[in-house]
């Protein structure tokens, strides 16, 4: 599929990797991990040629179709979701355009019998034959289905994309990329920006991908959930193994003991050697002997101990004003978006002490009740703050304020005051800000450096309470558990807004889910929760379950036969459906391209409206009839 050999790549004189060789081979799905600044995104952009590499070679199949999902994406204004989506489909489209052209011109031509006429005829059944080949009549069912699957409400499909934050349009590009049916797909932070449901859901679609992926991520349990191999770049090289993270850190651990107690032995055998050649030098009828272990020494291949970078940044929030038992109120708050309701009379009282998480899909407010709370939007009903609260907030987008054109210095002198500006070098040394770096441009700076640039920032003004919006987009690994050691040491009140079930775990319990513009409490911590939640999907299930099965029969144990007579049975109804289906779209293409040829003498006929109506409403009802039988199938193949 791909194949890697002596790649190097150097910035400023400095190489970010030299001389590395790998392949990709069908289901791999690789875990690309290293620290902030180690070259990942790097890597990602030289394997789908967005960069050229100073050396080396990569060789790759001349079919090899790959898709790139990046931190930052330049996204067209102006389209719906749909239309957004259906970019993925650019052949498809091209085919409909010529499919278009052809009916137009047979429209308006009465040479029947001619040479030209007969051609267009064959153009149009070979185009008509491509389009099915490559899914023409199948691509929007496929297009609902994974915006769907990524959180998409059907009422959303025909709204503008700039009306969706920029996690929501993050989401309309992974769906064009698992749409176009890539051999290789390279995932830059794909859960930056999705909820906990859409993770669930991105991880099974992963895992039953038949190409290869290449994925950077700092959610371990997303790495061990979907992962089957390891690639870490750390201080120029790479280290590959056929294992997903943890496995990996394991066999990482266990082969450097290994190297270290070879390297001992080998140490132990060197100094023998030239203990030896020390007392035979001194010695005419050894001198022969002496040199031939000098000869030995010098052939010994010495054994070497991977280096490994275990550098970290070292933070502490400390607490200097205590506040009082309550720290904040909140009565009957409601939130508009012009006639958009967010929250819906949302109630809360937050003791001091106390470590609360917000979860939830994304848009159902839990990044807008955290900016009510530090003051940042308008909103109905009250919020009352306790005495002596200082409230620190690390929004999601948080980097996003810091000023490109200065440097990292000057963003912390610029923010510090007269009691910690000579603290500002040993913050940024704690954030690994060190030496020549703290000279460098905010704007050259990686996704993760300038998160943590942030975190700096937030130390420098004082705090009892942490409300933090998403803090670990960007994080390395590393970064990112120190961060949350800081946290479960924070001796005040934490308010975490995050997707990153791993960085939850132990760290908060309680968790308020948001979901129809309410909220609701769980008193335990976010395993609790999920498992909450997952008894009652499973519940659910099987309550819809045992409904349906009384209308198919009248008794429950139904036999290994009568279930996959049943299954055939529905199969056979699902393909009838999708051949209507076709017939349908090809239907109300034809009167599109009526209209649009001819619209003066269609538009006088009072019936075409009224079937063209039909057609849609009827559309709309076999897609929803398409969707139960097929939910039917899934739940009767398990």
């Amino acid at each position: 599929m791909l194949n890697v050999h002596g790649l190097s790549i150097a910035f400023q004189g400095t190489y970010l990797f030299e001389n590395i060789s790998f392949k990709i081979v069908p289901g791999n799905r690789v875990g690309l991990i290293g620290k902030n600044g180690a070259g990942k995104s790097t890597l990602l952009k030289l394997l789908s040629k967005e960069m050229e590499a100073d050396s080396g070679q990569m060789a790759a199949d001349k079919t090899l179709k790959v898709g790139f999902l990046k931190q930052d994406i330049d996204f067209e204004y102006g389209q719906t979701v749909l239309e957004e989506s259906y970019k993925a489909f650019s052949e498809i489209k091209e085919i409909e355009k010529q499919l278009s052209d052809i009916n137009h011109e047979l429209a308006e031509r009465e040479d029947y019998e001619s040479d030209s006429y007969e051609q267009l005829m064959v153009d149009l059944n070979e185009l008509q034959h491509t389009y099915e080949i490559l899914g023409g009549y199948s691509y929007q069912g496929d297009t609902e289905k994974i915006l769907m699957g990524l959180g998409f409400e059907r009422s959303d499909f025909n709204k503008q994309t700039d009306t969706f934050s920029g996690g929501w349009r993050m989401r309309i590009e992974l769906a064009k990329l698992l749409l176009q049916k890539n051999d290789l797909l390279l995932l830059d932070e794909p859960t930056n920006h999705l909820d906990i449901e859409s993770i669930l859901w991105l991880e099974g679609f992963l895992n039953n991908f038949s190409g290869a992926v290449v994925l950077v991520s700092h959610d371990t349990m997303f790495l061990d959930n979907v992962t089957n191999r390891t690639i870490e770049i750390s201080l120029g090289s790479i280290y590959d193994y056929n294992k997903p993270y943890t496995k990996f850190l394991e066999l990482r651990k266990e082969m450097k003991t290994q190297q270290l107690a070879a390297q001992k032995n080998q140490e132990k055998q060197i100094q023998q050697t030239e203990k030896l050649i020390e007392k035979f030098r001194a010695k005419a009828s050894k001198a022969s002997m002496a040199q031939s272990l000098i000869k030995k020494l010098d052939r010994m291949d010495r054994i070497e101990v991977d280096e490994e970078d275990n550098s970290v940044m070292t933070v502490q929030f400390p607490v200097k004003v205590p506040p009082g038992k309550v720290i904040l109120e909140l009565e009957a708050v409601s939130k508009f978006y012009g006639e958009l309701e967010v929250l819906r009379s949302v109630s809360m009282l937050i003791a001091r002490g106390s470590k609360i998480a917000f979860v939830g899909q994304n848009g159902q407010g839990k990044s807008t009740l955290a900016k009510i709370m530090v003051g940042e939007l308008e909103h109905g009903g009250s919020l009352k703050l306790g005495h002596n609260v200082q409230i620190g907030y690390f929004a999601q987008n948080q980097a996003d304020y810091l000023d490109g054109n200065k440097t990292v210095l000057d963003t912390m002198i610029d923010a510090a005051n007269e009691s910690n500006r000579s603290k500002v070098r040993d913050i940024l040394g704690a954030f690994l800000f060190r030496g020549e770096t703290v000279d460098k441009y905010v704007k050259v700076l990686s996704g993760g450096e300038r998160n943590r640039l942030a975190l700096a920032k937030l130390l420098l003004q004082p705090l009892n309470v942490l409300i933090m919006d998403e803090p670990t987009n960007h994080l390395d690994i590393k970064s990112k558990n120190v961060l949350k050691e800081a946290l479960r040491a924070f001796q005040g009140t934490l308010v975490l807004v995050s997707h990153d079930r791993e960085f939850l775990q132990g760290l908060t319990n309680v968790v308020y889910e948001f979901k129809d513009k309410k909220i609701k409490e769980y008193l335990g911590d976010i395993d609790f929760y999920l498992e909450h939640r997952r008894l009652n999907n499973l519940r659910e299930a099987e309550q819809r379950s045992t409904s349906k099965s009384k209308n198919i029969k009248s008794h429950s144990n139904k036999s290994s036969y009568e279930n996959q007579k049943r299954l055939k049975s529905l199969n056979n109804k699902l393909s009838k459906v999708e051949r209507q289906i076709n017939d349908l779209e090809s239907s109300i293409k034809e009167d599109d391209v009526q209209l649009e040829t001819n619209y003066d003498e269609t538009a006088a006929n009072p019936d075409f409206f009224n079937s063209y109506q039909e057609k849609k409403t009827q559309l709309d009802q076999l897609m929803m009839e398409w969707e139960e039988l097929q939910t039917c199938i899934d739940e009767l193949s398990i």
